[in-house]
């Protein structure tokens, strides 16, 4: 026993020294925080006693996050599909950071919808995902660089175990493979100026990101729109049971997103960030495997989780 707690105190002792110094002088810009990853680690940052900028979607959700919070925290409301609230919301942080620059830059907002078989979906379904995922990653990313340099810092970006293998179709996984992608090459450009790129893959976590709306429904209004001989070619035994295993998957979810979030927090204040985190235990050991196995392989595997068409030879 007492063997066990010696190790658990050398533990907590490295773990505490391999921290990033006077954390409390720092700021961190996160997006998406009116829920979700981005709220829970705003909140842990301020506990951590880190100075966190956080942007939000909504007034409702900034105001909520700043009467929760302490003076450490500060609001502000960001559209990342929209150009003008990036370039005001780059300014204020500068105005907030002054010259020390910016110490983390976390991209968090995303959504998952519209989501489901591809051909069930339209050119603006993925546009609506890409844009928010991707593209504004992306534009936020290049605006805040600057500040970032500055301050020899980190970027740490949201994707997902949908950006290893694509579990489902729509603009979801394609948005985060290209976020996979992005974060790769910035991660070589800005080692030669002391900025580091970690990547977070979480499995199947309960968030908003899916919507408010009932899954059913959602799923009942893309199919009633195709034209007749696409539902034909489905047939309608395919639509119920394709919804079913999503109801499922949904049920499965983890509702412990602070697996996620600790993962964030760890990318932020480590001195030794890890490239890519993988919290979940679903992540681990069924998503980074089958993104590592010969595509045939994982691609007999993925197919015996979907129903078969109508129309399948």
């Amino acid at each position: 026993m007492a063997a066990i707690t010696d190790l658990s105190s050398m533990y907590r002792w490295f773990k505490n020294c391999n921290l990033v110094r006077n954390l409390s002088d720092k700021y961190v810009f996160i997006t998406g925080c009116d829920s979700g990853f981005g709220n829970l680690l705003a909140r842990q940052l301020v506990d951590r006693g880190m100075r966190v900028l956080a942007a939000c979607f909504t007034e409702e959700g900034a105001q909520k996050l700043q009467q929760d919070t302490s003076y450490r925290l500060q609001t502000t409301l960001l559209d990342v599909t929209k150009t003008e609230s990036i370039q005001a919301a780059t300014q204020w942080v500068r105005d907030q950071v002054g010259e020390q620059g910016l110490w983390a830059l976390v991209n968090n907002a995303g959504v998952g919808l519209p989501s489901g078989p591809n051909e069930w979906l339209t050119k603006e379904d993925f546009v609506k995902v890409i844009n928010v995922n991707l593209v504004g990653l992306i534009e936020v990313t290049l605006h805040m660089l600057p500040l970032v340099k500055k301050a020899r810092g980190r970027v740490v970006n949201m994707s997902s175990s949908g950006g290893r293998v694509a579990v489902i179709g729509g603009g979801y996984c394609v948005s985060k493979f290209g976020v996979e992608a992005f974060s790769d090459s910035i991660r070589r450009e800005l080692h030669y100026f002391g900025v580091k790129v970690s990547i977070i893959e979480p499995g199947n976590y309960r968030t908003s990101i899916l919507g408010k709306e009932g899954l059913v429904s959602r799923m009942r209004r893309l199919w009633e729109r195709l034209p007749q001989e696409t539902r034909d070619s489905y047939g309608e035994e395919y639509f119920h049971n394709y919804t079913d295993k999503l109801k499922n998957m949904m049920q499965l979810a983890e509702p412990r997103i602070s697996e996620v979030t600790n993962s964030m927090e760890h990318a932020i204040v480590s001195r030794s960030p890890r490239i890519r985190y993988n919290p979940g235990l679903d992540a681990k050991l069924l998503y980074v495997p089958l993104a590592k196995l010969p595509t045939p392989v994982t691609d007999f595997i993925l197919s015996r989780y979907l129903p078969k068409p109508a129309d399948s030879v």
